[in-house]
């Protein structure tokens, strides 16, 4: 089964999508192939998933009785990122916040929420500072820093984590592709990394382990609370 097609500002799609920009196309084979792309990409966040909890399970585990700990004082969870980790950063803060079903609300907040504070730093002072100016005002120690980046190397994400520890607060760090400068700090106490270069499978990932990270939590602090 065949049809015609004529291309329109291919550009670069064309290298990517090659079927779309033929003359004509085997309807049945593109499926196919789609059918396989699908597959193909299950299988291999499947894997990385794996991966992510053969090398970091335990210490994810170790994490989570520390946020629970805090928590249970008292604490407050600050979380921040860039872009589609922003969107994922305030996930996470809903997560806790404003969980399904039956399990505790718990303090936490997106430092992207406020657009106008957000704004008016990156305005006024710099958009290094948007996180680091927000924690310094709201944390305190026993709170909890999570920020999110494919990358690893967001400044912003940078100089937070320095604050968040000058204020003793607990810091998690979720990254991507080997760390990035995320790596190089002494100022996570926790740091996740998603051992791969697709930015799709990388939040795919992060998603997945900031859920188990909040299960943990919550299954961790209902202990201590008996």
């Amino acid at each position: 089964m065949t049809r015609e097609h004529t291309p329109v500002g291919a550009s670069g799609l064309e290298e990517l999508y090659p079927f779309l920009y033929s003359a004509s196309v085997d309807l049945d084979a593109v499926l196919r192939q789609v059918r396989q792309s699908t597959v193909d990409k299950a299988h291999e966040i499947i894997a990385l998933r794996r991966t992510v909890l053969e090398s970091d399970g335990e210490r994810l585990y170790d994490c989570a009785q520390e946020l629970a700990r805090a928590f249970a004082g008292g604490g407050r969870l600050l979380a921040f990122g860039n872009g589609g980790s922003s969107t994922d950063a305030q996930d996470l803060a809903s997560l806790f916040l404003s969980p399904a079903g039956d399990a505790r609300p718990l303090p936490a907040f997106g430092l992207t929420n406020d657009i106008a504070v957000v704004t008016a730093l990156s305005n006024d002072i710099g958009f290094d500072v948007v996180f680091a100016r927000q924690l310094a005002a709201f944390g305190r120690a026993g709170d909890i820093a999570i920020g999110l980046s494919t990358s690893g190397n967001s400044a912003n994400l940078l100089r937070a984590f320095d604050e968040a520890a000058r204020r003793g607060m607990v810091t998690v760090g979720i990254s991507g592709y080997d760390g990035g400068k995320m790596a190089e700090l002494d100022t996570i106490d926790y740091l996740f990394v998603v051992p791969s270069p697709s930015v799709h499978r990388i939040q795919e990932a992060q998603t997945t382990l900031y859920h188990a990270l909040w299960e943990l939590t919550v299954s961790a602090l209902a202990d201590i609370q008996g």
